[in-house]
Formats: C-alpha cells, structure tokens, sequence
C-alpha cells in the first residue's frame, strides 16, 4: 500500500471541489491530493444530458482564477441579447483546462480519477484495485451536496410494459419520433427539457408537461455582468429587501416580489410552492408558456401504454408517446454542519444559489484565517432551499452574513477582486455622479437591517400556524 502526504485530501472534483482549491492555490502554499469516481474533473456536468447549459451567467461560474465567459451575446433565440451561457461540453473543457494547465503544472496538485475514499485517508483505484494512504491536515468533503442527477436517476414511479419513457440524456439519440412527448417534472430539468423540444421544431400541441407544484425563477436579466448592468443588479437587490420588509405574510411576499420584477412563474393564475433558484429570460418563459396542455394533478404512481396515474386521478396517454423522466431532484438536501471542523472541511453554500462563489470563499477563508470558530463565525451555511419557507429559512442565515462579509475590510477587500461575486467589484468603482447606483445601493443597505427581523418574524409565523 502506497502513502502520500498532503495538506488537503479532497474528496470530489466537481465544481465547488475545483472552486476551493483554486482559491488554495491563489492564497497560500499548501499541498493537495484530489480524488474523484468520474474519469475526469467536473462533477455532475460529466454526466449532464447533451443540451444542458448553466442557467446563469457564465461570469460568474467556474474557479476565482480564470474566467469560464468570453463576454459574448447570444444574438439569436430566447436568450438573445443576454451574456452566453456556457454549454455542458465548455464548462467540462473548461475544468479540464484548470486541471491541466493550472492545478497539475503547479507541482501541488496531484489528482487520482476513477477514485474513490473509503475513509480514514484510504483511497481505491475503481480500475486497477490498488489502495493509497493519504496522510492530511484536513479532508475536504466536496461530496456533501453532490446532486442526483438524470443519467443515473431510477424515477419514484413505476413504468409498465409496453411504456415508453426514456431518460433525458437519451432524448437527443431518440431512434424513432414520438408521436408527442410528455415530460414527467417541473424543475431545471423540465424547464431544460420543454425548451429544447421546441427549439427543436417539436410544436406545443405535441407536448405534455406534468408539473406536480409549480416553481418561482428569477429573471436573468437582472442579473447580467459588466458595470453597465450594475444598476438593474443593484435595483433587484434593493426590491427584494423592501418587498420583505413591507410583507405581511410568506404568499404576501411573493406577490410583491412578483410586483417588483423580481420573481417569474409560469401560470399567473398558479401560486408556486418551490423556490430553487431557476433562472430563465422573458424569452424562455414566453417559449415555456406557449405549451398550454399542463397536468396539474400531484406526483405520478404510474405509467402505462394507455394511461398515467397520478395522486390526482389519471390521464389518458398512447404507446407511442415518448415519456421523459425529469424529475431529479437535483442536489440532494442534507442537512447543514460547521463547514469547518478539527481535521475536515464540509463544502457548502454560504450564498444563495452560487456554489461556486462559495467555495471560493470558503477557500479563501481556510488560508487567511486561524480558528475554525472564527471562519466559521465568517462562513456559516445555508441550505440551498427547496421551496418557499426553504428560500425563508436560507435568508435567515445568508442576510445577515451579507452584512458581515461588506463590513469586514479583508473580506471586502478579497470580493472587490473575485470575479464570482456579482457586486462588489463593480460597487468599487462607482461614482458618485452615478446618482441611480448611489441611491439603489443605498437603498438595499438601508432596508437590510428591518428586512433581517421581518424574515425572523415570517418564520416564526409559519412555524406557529403549523403546530
């Protein structure tokens, strides 16, 4: 059994795993082994059926020392006149990139793929058998949040013979048209899966969607990168904190946030229930919107050649219609601990909906400061919420820690320069003549403080009405 020493053994080298030690490598000296199951680094984006593409901008994804975006438009389609957004295959180039031309060459790096950790520093090649000791300061689970995914997802409902449902990564090597397709889930995946049918000259009438709760999104336009754009971004923010503080309940919330541009939904007639920060533009939810036979009948048991059955009763169905399973749930939702502990360190979220701004900061955090109390004390977690009280309870812990992190001159001084966070570099370089910024900015700040009560008494509103 061969031994190696290192610093970090880190488990994983997806997204928030290339994030953190890019960050190690920028900020200190330290050594580090990675270990992943996939051949290759990028987590979950390896696996991703063909057409999947980050909801968000690209500026904002990928590791702190090197941009993932080329500043492009896209110029046609739903998304025109917004930032790019990368495809599965750049952002796995991309990471491939990092590993070979950053992480290897910098002689502290050293990563085993087709790996996996049995505990207590042990390691196993899934090809060869052969077993490695690493002996490290600390192990860095980047596995706590790993998603579950379509390509290895067995659906919660039964599927009889004579069906036809597929996965949707095997939707783009379909042997034979469908004659219509009816897609089981809601989520990212749903949304991802409608919008490709159509863009793919599948027409509305040819398509099915059973949405057992509908979902909240963000607009993307409100989110784009580049100092231009600071205002609308500032603006959001600004909307959001007054939409908290002048609610009178979590369904009241919402509806402002609507109000104020701040949430879309599919079906204005539809109140949602799940929160889990999608984002699409006007376009996409126009395209989304023009598929009008919409199931609105709970969660589906079963499907057959002739019929769906559902929570709500059943449906009638052919079978010659292609069914598409979408309804993974994305990541899998365990509950938070200390991020950092004696000899570990536990990847999460410490920022809504920006895994990899957070692993970032988490890295960042680990080099720059001493106890794990004081970095924990900077970086608490939140869970990444699943609906709407999740999207409450996350902002609990994350407002708060908003103000923490702008008034700490280091790390204000750090965000100023990251590229994964949205803001403050650009805050930085506003001028005082540029009076709407000035004034939305100010805005947010102001109404923070009263927005961090309201939410505390929201929480404590919904918890009582359920007991």
């Amino acid at each position: 059994m061969t031994g190696i020493e290192a610093d970090y053994l880190v488990i994983g080298a997806g997204a928030m795993a290339m994030g953190f030690v890019d960050q190690l490598l920028t900020d200190g000296d330290s050594t580090v082994v990675m270990v992943d199951r996939r051949h290759a680094p990028g987590g979950h984006w390896i696996d991703g059926y063909a057409f999947l593409r980050l909801h968000q901008p690209a500026a904002y994804y990928g590791v702190n020392s090197r941009p993932l975006d080329s500043g492009a438009r896209d110029e046609q389609g739903p998304n025109a006149g917004l930032i790019e957004l990368a495809s599965r295959d750049q952002v796995v180039g991309y990471y491939d990139a990092i590993l070979n031309q950053r992480f290897l060459p910098s002689g502290r790096v050293r990563f085993f793929p087709m790996t996996v950790h049995e505990g207590g520093g042990e390691i196993v090649s899934r090809l060869t058998g052969e077993r490695r000791t690493v002996r490290a300061r600390r192990v860095v689970d980047a596995t706590h949040l790993s998603p579950s995914i379509p390509a290895h997802h067995t659906p919660d409902f039964e599927v009889a013979p004579g069906a036809a449902c597929i996965r949707v990564n095997d939707l783009p090597a379909l042997a034979r048209p469908g004659a219509d397709y009816v897609l089981v889930g809601a989520g990212k995946t749903g949304m991802d899966t409608a919008l490709w049918l159509l863009e793919n000259g599948v027409g509305p009438a040819r398509i099915r969607w059973i949405m057992p709760r509908d979902s909240w999104m963000l607009d993307r336009a409100h989110y784009q990168p580049g100092q231009e754009h600071l205002g609308e971004v500032l603006d959001t923010l600004a909307n959001e904190v007054e939409a908290i503080v002048e609610s009178t309940s979590l369904e009241d919330l919402f509806e402002r946030l609507e109000a104020k541009g701040c949430r879309l939904r599919l079906d204005p007639s539809v109140t949602p229930t799940i929160h889990r920060c999608a984002t699409v533009s006007k376009g996409e939810l126009a395209l989304m919107r023009t598929i009008t036979d919409v199931v609105r009948m709970g969660y589906v048991q079963r499907i057959e050649a002739g019929r769906i059955v559902l929570d709500g009763g059943e449906i009638a169905t052919r079978a010659d219609t292609i069914h598409i399973d979408c309804t993974a749930p994305g990541i899998n939702y365990r509950p938070t601990r200390p991020i950092f502990e004696d000899g570990r360190v536990t990847l999460q979220h410490v920022r809504l909906c920006q895994p990899v701004f957070s692993a970032a900061l988490i890295g960042h955090v680990e080099v720059r400061y001493g106890s794990d109390e004081e970095k924990n004390a900077i970086c608490p977690p939140v869970e990444p919420p699943s609906d709407t009280v999740g999207w409450l309870r996350m902002l609990a812990v994350e407002l708060p820690n908003r103000t923490r992190l702008i008034t700490n001159p280091e790390i204000n001084a750090w965000l100023a320069t990251c590229r994964l966070d949205p803001l403050a570099g650009r805050i930085r370089n506003v001028s005082p003549a540029d009076t709407h910024d000035v004034m939305a900015f100010a805005r947010y700040m102001q109404n923070a403080p009263a927005a961090i009560e309201k939410v505390t008494q929201l929480l404590a509103a919904i918890t009582s009405s359920r007991t």
